[in-house]
């Protein structure tokens, strides 16, 4: 069956700015509507749902496929807590509540706490030292009617989709950046994509089933799938990700007899920036890849946790940089736009994170996906983590909406951007300078934070009698015996079986290290290199 009608034309111009929105949300209508829109419920465990922050422009459009055949049969078993569902009544004028297990916020050891953040456009920690702002919040700030979020409610039990400051704000920002191409989506709040990925299996997979995966992928992606029963299918790979025709392929040719299970119904990829080869796919591979999931009625994964790392283009060590988007529409149009932004079916669960925008200690993020799935996911989340973090919420809440608001976040992601592209550029100078470019070669990233490079291990003088294996296991001691710590790319292998391993790649990330330490870093593993293959060493004037 084709895909429903939907108000966005796919035009074939170029990676970004690509998709035509008529009339998209803005910034400035995002205030516009709020100051006409509903009032935060100050409540402890209150409900919450994007449809109350998702503005009329999502009206009308396609609604999203069922997907009841694809459902484990875990995730369709799963009933709606009484208890969480009871907490709608604490709302009521008047009522003393004797129902929940809700511990009284007297008992709380905290009445307020203060953090200092960066004022937007000040984001250095220079900057914050001179110019921070302090932001705090007391116990009982709602009720004094001096916030909507306090420490009463945070730190209470909540509902399993989150709060709803963090519900109203995410919804936001997803319509703002990714306009969502049929009409039944919503948002739910997570711990994090690992745990977001961990639901997501127990939804759409039965043990003994396949996923497909790119041939190199995150490690806890299979490492979680592992103890299910699952097994993951590696798709290959280019210099811009997962290749749909190698996905056609595998779906069209799969034979159960061979395979031992029926087709795979779960596609996971990081689509940006993607870990570890730093690959992030075109906006043309992105169509093509979900063209194939329609083909074969996948349900796709996309893990977007390097989403807003996409960098300024690579322009060389010696010629003047690109200057950076001068506005928020400029720096919108420069990202590829995501899988979720062609999902005219809902088939698309999209799992953000603030792990690496703001703090990975927060274990916080959110997913995006169709009604129906958003709340069999929250009927996960009610029986496991019960709700995210009240702290980190508030902690969030107070810097991305109190302080900074949607057009303080997006000049923060532009900040991110600009400084990943410094340190992608200075790893990428260390490599001109440093490794041996006869056997090294690498692929500029343009998202991320993982640098890939590959090793032509042929090139060992004892290539014809040890193993790939051997050659990089000496490789890797060598480095560290040099003072440097790089990867193997095989701990990345989707398939871990040694036999399809025939080319040898490394990963390095450029995200911690100063750009001093980096270039020290591939002086060091450019001597490796050197001794394990014997080539001559390289003089610094060379």
């Amino acid at each position: 069956m084709a895909p429903p009608h939907s108000e966005v034309d796919l035009v074939p111009v170029s990676d970004v700015n690509a998709i035509i929105v008529p009339d998209p949300l803005t910034v400035n209508g995002i205030t516009s509507r709020r100051a006409k829109g509903l009032k935060l419920p100050g409540t402890i465990a209150a409900l919450s749902s994007s449809d109350s922050y998702k503005s009329m422009k999502t009206k009308g459009k396609p609604l999203a496929k069922r997907w009841d055949h694809i459902l484990s049969p875990e995730s369709a078993s799963r009933e709606p807590s009484h208890l969480k569902d009871a907490a709608k009544y604490l709302k009521t004028p008047g009522i003393i509540s004797l129902g929940g297990g809700l511990p009284s916020s007297q008992y709380f050891p905290l009445d307020s706490i203060d953090i200092k953040i960066p004022d937007v456009g000040k984001f250095s920690e220079a900057d914050i030292q001179t110019s921070g702002v302090h932001a705090s919040t007391g116990k009982y700030d709602v009720s004094r009617g001096i916030g909507d979020y306090d420490l009463s409610i945070a730190m209470n039990y909540g509902q399993g989709m989150g709060g709803p400051p963090m519900i109203r704000f995410v919804t936001e920002h997803t319509e703002l950046v990714h306009h969502p191409p049929y009409e039944d989506w919503g948002c739910s709040m997570t711990v994090g994509n690992s745990s977001a990925l961990d639901m997501a299996y127990r939804m759409f997979t039965q043990r003994g089933d396949f996923f497909l995966t790119e041939e190199y992928t995150f490690v806890s992606a299979v490492d979680t799938a592992t103890p299910m029963g699952l097994r993951a299918i590696g798709v290959r790979m280019d210099p811009e990700g997962l290749l749909p025709s190698d996905m056609d392929d595998i779906m069209t040719n799969w034979d159960v007899s061979v395979r031992g299970s029926s087709k795979p119904r779960l596609l996971y990829t990081v689509p940006s920036g993607q870990n570890p080869t730093g690959a992030t796919q075109s906006f043309e591979r992105r169509k093509e890849l979900y063209k194939v999931a329609q083909k074969h009625d996948l349900y796709i994964l996309e893990d977007e946790p390097y989403y807003f790392l996409q960098m300024q283009p690579y322009t060389g060590q010696d010629t003047p940089s690109v200057p950076p988007p001068a506005s928020h529409e400029e720096f919108l149009a420069c990202l590829v736009p995501s899988l979720l932004s062609l999902d005219t079916d809902g088939r698309v669960m999209r799992m953000d994170s603030f792990s690496k925008i703001i703090a990975p200690g927060m274990r916080t993020g959110w997913i995006t996906a169709s009604k129906q799935i958003v709340e069999r996911f929250v009927r996960h989340n009610e029986s496991s983590i019960q709700s995210p973090a009240g702290l980190s919420q508030v902690v969030l809440h107070k810097i991305l909406d109190e302080s900074w608001g949607h057009g303080g976040f997006l000049d923060w992601l532009l900040h991110l951007r600009m400084q990943y592209t410094a340190r992608r550029d200075a790893i990428l100078g260390a490599c001109e300078k440093h490794l041996p470019t006869e056997c090294v070669s690498w692929i500029t990233p343009m998202a991320g934070m993982f640098l890939w490079m590959e090793i032509d291990y042929h090139k060992h003088p004892q290539a014809s009698t040890q193993s790939l294996k051997q050659i990089e296991d000496t490789l890797f001691h060598a480095a560290v015996g040099s003072g440097v710590l790089v990867l193997p790319g095989s701990w990345f292998r989707a398939d871990k079986d040694e036999a399809k391993s025939n080319r040898m790649f490394w990963r390095a990330t450029f995200a911690a290290a100063a750009s001093e330490q980096m270039d020290e870093a591939m002086r060091r593993f450019g001597a490796a290199v050197r001794e394990v293959f014997g080539l001559n060493a390289k003089s610094e004037a060379a």
